[in-house]
């Protein structure tokens, strides 16, 4: 089974950008969709950007124009570039592909 670990978060200035990984431990090619979700603490978690096999790609309105979500098949990796960060872009991110969730890594917009 594909296992998923994030990387990438820290700490960040707002108007800063930061680079989350994702990498799976199997072959990804054959997943339809995965995702980048976020948890954010007391809220509910929530989808940041999803992108099918296709590279079809589709955002969460508070992000549009600021992430950008891709991915690489031959490396099993897949990426969300955020841009712009504001604080309420705090939370911890996830991502998923098919029904298996990565274990999470947290992003901190802040002066």
């Amino acid at each position: 089974q594909v296992q998923l670990v994030e990387s990438g978060g820290g700490l960040v200035q707002p108007g800063g950008s930061l680079r989350l990984s994702c990498a799976a431990s199997g072959s990804i090619f054959r997943i339809l969709v995965m995702g980048w979700y976020r948890q954010a603490p007391g809220k509910q978690r929530e989808a940041v950007a999803t992108i099918t096999e296709s590279s079809m790609t589709n955002y969460a309105d508070s992000v549009k124009g600021r992430f950008t979500i891709s991915r690489d098949n031959a490396k099993n990796t897949m990426y969300l570039q955020m841009n712009s960060l504001k604080p309420e872009d705090t939370a911890v991110y996830y991502c998923k592909a098919a029904n298996i969730w990565g274990q999470g890594t947290q992003v901190t917009v802040s002066t």
